[in-house]
C-alpha cells in the first residue's frame, strides 16, 4: 500500500530561513519539492557536486582495492577533514602510479630493443666514435643480408631472431654507409641498466599499491565522512534554491510533503518555528512522491516493484497483489525441491552465522527464503531433488505423496497456462477498481464487461451442465457484457466513437489475451528444462568416474558439484528473471499499470 501524505507549504522570513531549514532537516520526515532553476548557475553547488563526484569514486577505489587476506577494513568514524586530505593524498598516489606505469613502458620497450644486441656499455660505442671510427646498427631479413657488407663495411652480424639479422658496421669516421635497411636507433643505456630500472620501477609501483592498500584499510570511514557532509550541502542548496521569492524578496516559500501519520509531529513542529505554514490534501495534479508501506510478506516484494517504477499516488500499490503469484511462479521455474532446500538452507545458515546484516539486506535474505520454500514445494509436484525423481522409489511414504501430488508434464503444462488466465483476469478485476478509484465508476464498466464476458465462456466451456454455451442464460449474460464494453468504453465520447473504440478493444483483446496466457508456458519449459539438465549433470557424475575405490567417488563427487552449481545459478537467474517479465508485461499491462511515480526522500541529515 501506499502511505498517505500530506502537502505543506512553508512561509519564513528571509533573514531565518536559513536556520529554518537546518530545524527542518534536524526533523527529517519532509520531502521537499526541488526546482531546477538556479541550480545550474550556482557556482558554490556546481563544486559541491564535482566534490562529491571526486569523494565517490576515490571511495570506490579503495573499497575495490585488494585487502591481504584476513584483514578487515577500520570502521571507526572518520573525520571529515581528513576525509578531503586523503582525496588528495589518493589523486597524488594515482598520478604517480600513472607516470610510473607510462615509464615501465618506456623502459620495456627500450629493454626489448637491447635484447637482440647484448649486454654492452654505450660508453664503449662512444669511445669507439671519439677514435674516429663509425659504428652503425642494422636489422634486416635473412634474405636481404649481403654478405659482402662484411668486407666492404667490417659488418659483423650480433644474432639472428625470427629470421631477422641484427648486425652492425664498423667504418672509419668519414666514410659513406649505404645500406637499403633499416637503421636501429639504442638506448642510451646498458641492457644491465635498462633492467635494474625496470625493476626499480616496478619496486615503485608495488610500494604505490601497497600505499594504497594501507589507505583502504584505514580512511574509508573519513572518506565516508567527507562524502556524506558534502552530499548533505548538496541538498541543504538544493532545498536552498527551491524556494520562491515574496513580498519583495522578504519571505521564502518552499513546498514540500510528509507521511499524513506525522502530521501532529509536524504542527508541533512548525508551531515551535513561528512560520506560517498550510497543510493540505494532495490533488489530482500533484507529483506526490511515493513511500511504499506494505508489512510482513508484502514488504519482501517491494525491491522487485522498485525494479520496474513505484505507482503513481492516485493508483493501487500491485505489491501485495503480484507477491504469491511471484512466488508461486519462481518456485515453478527453478523447479526443483533440493535446489529449493539448498537455497532455504544456505541463506538461514548465513543468517545465523552473519553480524550487522542491514535491514535492507534482511528483507533480501527473507524474500529468498521464501522463494526457496516455494521451490521446494513446488518441486514435489514432480518429485525432482538434485535431478533424481524421488517417486521412482518404492518407498510407501514417496508413493503415498505421488498420489496425492504428481503432475506429469501435461498436467504441468495446463497448471502454467491455468495460473496465467487467472492472473491476468485478476489483473483485469485490479484495472477496474483502479479506474473507480482514478477516474469514477463509469470508466470501469467497460473492464467490468469484459471480466464477465470472459468467466462467462470461461464457466461455460469448463462447466456446460452448469451454463451450456449458447443457451439464453449464456447469450443475455453476453450481451449485457457486449453493451458495457462498445457503450460504456469512453464514457465521455458519443456513441459512434465508443462503438469504434470497443471494435478495437476486442481486436486487441483477441490477439493480445492469448499471447500473453501462452507467455506462461515459460514456468513449465524452464522448470523442464532446469530437472533434464540436472538429471543430465547426474548420469555425467555417475558414467565418467573410474572403476577405482579411491578416484571414482572423488571424480563423482567434483562433476555432481560442479554441474549442479552450473545449473543452480543458471536456474536461479532464470527463476527472476522470468517470473519478472510475465509481472511487469502481462500482469502489469492487463491491470492498466502506468506507473513513473517519484520515491519519498525526506530532507534530513
Amino acid at each position: 500500500m501506499i502511505t498517505k501524505m500530506k502537502k505543506i507549504t512553508f512561509l519564513a522570513y528571509h533573514k531565518e530561513y536559513e536556520d529554518f531549514l537546518g530545524s527542518l532537516r534536524e526533523l527529517g520526515v519532509v520531502h521537499v519539492v526541488e526546482k531546477q532553476q538556479g541550480a545550474a548557475d550556482n557556482a558554490e553547488l556546481q563544486e559541491n557536486i564535482r566534490l562529491s563526484t571526486r569523494l565517490a569514486t576515490t571511495l570506490k577505489l579503495l573499497q575495490n582495492q585488494k585487502l591481504g587476506k584476513g584483514v578487515v577494513p577500520s570502521t571507526d568514524g572518520g573525520e571529515v577533514a581528513r576525509g578531503h586530505e586523503v582525496a588528495d593524498e589518493i589523486e597524488a598516489l594515482l598520478a604517480e602510479k600513472n607516470r610510473l606505469t607510462v615509464q615501465l613502458q618506456t623502459y620495456i620497450k627500450e629493454r626489448d630493443a637491447l635484447q637482440a644486441w647484448g649486454d654492452f656499455e654505450p660508453s664503449d660505442v662512444q669511445r669507439l666514435r671519439e677514435a674516429g671510427f663509425q659504428v652503425g646498427f642494422y636489422c634486416c631479413s635473412e634474405g636481404n643480408y649481403n654478405p659482402d657488407w662484411e668486407t666492404m663495411y667490417h659488418a659483423m652480424i650480433i644474432a639472428t631472431i625470427s629470421s631477422k639479422v641484427y648486425f652492425i658496421t664498423v667504418t672509419k669516421a668519414e666514410e659513406e654507409v649505404d645500406l637499403d635497411v633499416e637503421q636501429v636507433k639504442l638506448p642510451a643505456y646498458s641492457l644491465t641498466r635498462i633492467n635494474a630500472m625496470c625493476l626499480e620501477t616496478q619496486e615503485a609501483l608495488e610500494a604505490n599499491e601497497q600505499q594504497l592498500t594501507t589507505y583502504a584499510e584505514k580512511e574509508i570511514p573519513a572518506l565516508k565522512a567527507a562524502l556524506n557532509a558534502v552530499q548533505g550541502e548538496i541538498e541543504f542548496s538544493k532545498v536552498v534554491l527551491s524556494c520562491e521569492q515574496a513580498a519583495g524578496e522578504k519571505l521564502m516559500m518552499l513546498q514540500g510533503w510528509a507521511p499524513a501519520s506525522g502530521e501532529l509531529a509536524i504542527k508541533a513542529f512548525l508551531d515551535e518555528s513561528h512560520v506560517y505554514y498550510e497543510i493540505s490534501d494532495p490533488t489530482p495534479e500533484d507529483n506526490v512522491p511515493i513511500e511504499l508501506n506494505n508489512k510482513g510478506f508484502f514488504a519482501w516484494f517491494e525491491p522487485i516493484c522498485k525494479l520496474y517504477m513505484l505507482p503513481k499516488y492516485n493508483e493501487l500499490d500491485l505489491t501485495p497483489f503480484f507477491a504469491p503469484f511471484f512466488m508461486v511462479f519462481f518456485g515453478l521455474c527453478l523447479g526443483d525441491s533440493g535446489y529449493g532446500l539448498f537455497l532455504l538452507l544456505g541463506v538461514t545458515g548465513y543468517r545465523l552465522i552473519a553480524k550487522n546484516i542491514k535491514p535492507s539486506m534482511k528483507g533480501i535474505l527473507s524474500l529468498v527464503q521464501i522463494l526457496a520454500i516455494s521451490t521446494f514445494f513446488c518441486g514435489m509436484l514432480t518429485g525432482t531433488f538434485f535431478g533424481v525423481s524421488l517417486y521412482e522409489l518404492p518407498w510407501p511414504f514417496l508413493q503415498r505423496m505421488k498420489s496425492v501430488l504428481y503432475l506429469d508434464n501435461n498436467q504441468m503444462f495446463r497448471l502454467s497456462l491455468i495460473l496465467g488466465a487467472v492472473q491476468i483476469l485478476f489483473g483485469m478485476v485490479l484495472k477496474a477498481v483502479n479506474q473507480s478509484i482514478q477516474f469514477g465508476f463509469k470508466y470501469a464498466v467497460a473492464t467490468i464487461g469484459w471480466i464477465i464476458l470472459l468467466i462467462s465462456m470461461a464457466v461455460s466451456y469448463l462447466l456446460p451442465t452448469v451454463m451450456p454455451m449458447g443457451e439464453t442464460v449464456h447469450l443475455v449474460i453476453l450481451a449485457i457484457a457486449g453493451a458495457m464494453i462498445f457503450l460504456y468504453n469512453s464514457p465521455d465520447k458519443n456513441i459512434f466513437i465508443n462503438i469504434g473504440l470497443g471494435l478495437w478493444d476486442s481486436y486487441n483483446m483477441v490477439t493480445g489475451l492469448l499471447g500473453d496466457i501462452l507467455s506462461y508456458v515459460r514456468l513449465f519449459a524452464l522448470g523442464l528444462s532446469g530437472g533434464i539438465l540436472a538429471s543430465v549433470f547426474n548420469s555425467l557424475a555417475v558414467g565418467m568416474s573410474p572403476d577405482n575405490v579411491i578416484a571414482g567417488p572423488i571424480v563423482m563427487v567434483l562433476i555432481f558439484v560442479i554441474g549442479h552449481s552450473i545449473n543452480i545459478f543458471m536456474n536461479v537467474l532464470g527463476a527472476m528473471v522470468h517470473p519478472m517479465r510475465l509481472t511487469f508485461v502481462e500482469f502489469f499491462k492487463n491491470s492498466g499499470y502506468e506507473g513513473g511515480g517519484k520515491e519519498y526522500k525526506p530532507f534530513k541529515n
